[in-house]
């Protein structure tokens, strides 16, 4: 009803006089006009200079991943700078126009690229409806290494933003970061000394350089104060520098060391465990130039240091390096990209060493960081293997799994302090190997492992084809055994056997960061183990054969790597250190721990798979999804010419009701997974044309499932082979 309605007949019961309404009317026509709502821009006027700006959208799908023009508001023309977080309508058609701009679609956040005076487009542009901040999170180096990271792993840009820039917090933003602190002076050499050109490779960080080397650290605690002082020389210079570590507990002890040698307000800790508040609180100051150092786990390999000196990687072998989000980066490539964009130098280390680490040396892209023979064999404790002959004779190690040098070395370390027993995890899938000297059973043609399903017929798990005359390329034997699958648990055979001895466990669910000097049985998974005060007397680790039976191009490398890590936490010889080793002496692996060489067995390993072709010396990508879409993907993927295709061959299930593992098919469905390797040189265009394959598969679609509505999934590098 009008106001006017009811005046013709004196008003009709409980409408406002005459008087109120006109009052009324004066009031709405005083209002000042109303603002233009974000959502539409209906009539806004446009900003007088750079009225084009050019946002990436945040949608992770290939085939939109480019920048799209919008049309800048006058309104937002001082906050709509580039860097800032925005929001757009995204989704309307050209049938949408009004007044010469486009409306409607959905809202959806995205970053500003840059202003343009004009754009390619020669249609109506929508206008930017909002923007969300003006604080700039998106500098010109931080776009570039995420486009130089989503391009390697054939991703999205959107999606590897998703990874470099954290949540916002808009208390966070409000809060001033402290000024910057100037530069502190150049640190001693102190443990770095140990190492032959440890002293130089300070001196060059603390002198502006950028030398690249690969470390193998000396077993104990010295690392984490090693690490500090590189950073420490690195901001002597006048530059910033980034240390990534696999896990919360190493963050803390780098977090503890840099405090102690540069003091309180020269870094920034960037873990999860922070909350999201601080955590964006800590990279802002970052981002802004109040800190110059950072120490975080893996999405800190994004952090925007500037004036980046140095980028640190410890232990590039953990399994947490590996983001599980697409486009599913490992925080070393990312770090070497920023190594070779930014120019600074680049210390990849660990108590072990990779093939990738080798690699890098043997290239000549980077130098050994090692100590003497002498000081290796002053820091590390004995090594003492037990193998299956001394199991077979052994009448306590079938009774109770534990051979006697085994009992000995716990009773005699219970003397002196703390004991670790290190158990492995259970769930690896059996594949086979030789009866007689235990080497993995290879296919012919690939080299791919070879496994025995339920048929009686061996076949590659790579390719595919059956192989029916399989003799050992090492021992000549023709007997084949299934692989040691999982491991035992001890803690409550070791309670029943010292029964004085408190028994401490540490792992997925409960893991312990440090334990008493004081005697006491520590049992613990690989990764778990916590730090004894003083060391541990002794280590005994058990079911060797349960991590090199993994069914992994990386199983001899990767179970060296964790008998490292655990023998590391014990005591030198001298002070009466022993580890026992439950595996058979004979095995690469094992010797190489037995004289504490990672880095002989990484180059051995490295010119092996040079010889066969294996990741990392040609580039290997994984393409899995149901057979229909892997075959449909593989026939349309224009690849490369030198590009081999490996299978498909079925994925093994996920059992209903258990976990599923990283890339391994829903409950219920049957996946494919072909493998696609290429030559040195290569990675490049083999990314560049699954990219594209995906891209136009998704635009068929209109979805991430692609054609068909059957997703198919592409990872670069992917990490379990087989």
């Amino acid at each position: 009803m009008s106001s006017d309605n009811g005046q013709g007949s004196g008003g009709g019961e409980g409408a406002p006089p005459p008087e109120q309404l006109a009052l009324i009317r004066e009031s709405v026509r005083g209002a000042r006009a109303p603002r233009a709502k974000p959502r539409t821009w209906r009539g806004a006027a446009l900003a007088g200079r750079l009225p084009v700006a050019r946002v990436l959208v945040d949608k992770g799908v290939l085939h939109l991943d480019r920048y799209f023009d919008y049309a800048v508001p006058e309104e937002l023309d001082a906050d709509a700078q580039p860097g800032v977080r925005v929001r757009v309508r995204f989704g309307a058609g050209r049938h949408r126009v009004r007044e010469g701009r486009r409306e409607g679609g959905g809202l959806i956040d995205g970053f500003l690229i840059e202003r343009r005076a004009e754009s390619d487009y020669s249609g109506p542009l929508a206008a930017l409806a909002q923007v969300v901040s003006p604080e700039p999170v998106l500098s010109e180096e931080l776009l570039g290494l995420a486009r130089a990271v989503a391009d390697r792993y054939a991703g999205s840009l959107a999606d590897v933003l998703q990874l470099a820039v954290p949540p916002r917090s808009a208390r966070a933003e409000q809060r001033p970061s402290p000024a910057p602190l100037p530069p502190p002076p150049a640190p001693e050499a102190g443990p770095w000394a140990r190492y032959e050109r440890g002293a130089a490779f300070l001196e060059s960080l603390a002198s502006g350089g950028a030398p690249r080397a690969v470390w193998q650290a000396l077993p104990g605690p010295a690392w984490s104060e090693e690490l500090a002082r590189a950073v420490a020389a690195t901001l002597a210079s006048g530059r910033g520098a980034l240390v990534v570590v696999p896990d919360g507990r190493a963050a803390a002890r780098v977090d503890a060391a840099l405090t102690a040698v540069l003091g309180e307000g020269r870094h920034a800790l960037l873990t999860a465990d922070a909350g999201p508040e601080k955590r964006y609180r800590e990279w802002l100051a970052v981002r802004r130039g109040s800190v110059r150092a950072v120490v975080g786990t893996r999405a800190a390999m994004f952090a925007p240091v500037q004036d980046l000196g140095l980028v640190a990687l410890w232990d590039d072998g953990d399994d947490s390096h590996s983001e599980p989000h697409a486009p599913q980066p490992h925080a070393r490539e990312v770090l070497l990209l920023r190594a070779a964009q930014d120019r600074c130098g680049f210390l990849l280390g660990g108590l072990g060493c990779t093939v990738e680490g080798a690699q890098l040396v043997d290239s000549g892209w980077a130098l050994p960081l090692v100590a003497s023979r002498e000081q290796v064999r002053a820091a590390a404790p004995l090594v003492r293997t037990v193998g299956d002959t001394d199991l077979a004779r052994d009448e306590a190690a079938r009774a109770a799994r534990l051979p006697t040098l085994a009992w000995q070395a716990i009773r005699e370390g219970l003397k002196q302090g703390p004991v670790l027993v290190q158990v492995p995890r259970r769930g690896y899938v059996p594949r086979m190997a030789c009866a007689q000297c235990r080497a993995p059973a290879r296919c012919r043609h690939c080299a791919g492992p070879l496994e025995a399903r339920e048929s009686a017929a061996l076949s590659c798990g790579w390719c595919g084809r059956e192989e029916s005359a399989w003799h050992c390329p090492e021992c000549g034997s023709f007997r084949l055994r299934a692989q040691i699958v999982g491991a035992r648990r001890t803690a409550e055979e070791l309670g029943r056997a010292f029964p004085a001895v408190p028994v401490r466990t540490s792992g997925r669910e409960h893991v312990l960061d440090t334990v008493p000097g004081a005697p006491a049985l520590v049992v613990s998974t690989p990764g778990a183990e916590p730090v004894a005060e003083g060391g541990y007397a002794a280590a005994l680790l058990l079911d060797g054969w349960a991590m090199l039976g993994r069914p992994d191009l990386r199983a001899g490398e990767d179970a060296l790597r964790r008998w490292i890590a655990a023998a590391a936490l014990v005591r030198p010889q001298s002070a009466g250190g022993t580890v026992v080793v439950v595996a058979e002496p004979t095995l690469r692996p094992v010797q190489a721990l037995v004289r504490w060489d990672p880095v002989g067995h990484a180059v051995r390993e490295l010119a092996e798979r040079a010889e066969l072709g294996f990741p990392p010396v040609s580039r290997m990508a994984a393409v899995s999804g149901p057979p229909e879409a892997v075959a449909e993907f593989l026939g349309t993927a224009e690849l490369p010419l030198e590009a081999e295709v490996l299978g498909p061959v079925p994925m093994p299930g996920t059992a209903a009701g258990r976990p599923r593992r990283p890339g391994a098919p829903p409950p219920g469905e049957h996946w494919d997974r072909a493998l696609i390797r290429v030559p040195p040189g290569r990675g490049a265009a083999l990314a560049a044309a699954l990219k594209a394959a995906q891209a136009a598969r998704m635009a068929r679609g209109g979805g991430q499932a692609g054609a068909g509505g059957q997703a198919v999934r592409v990872r670069i590098d992917p990490p379990d082979i087989g």
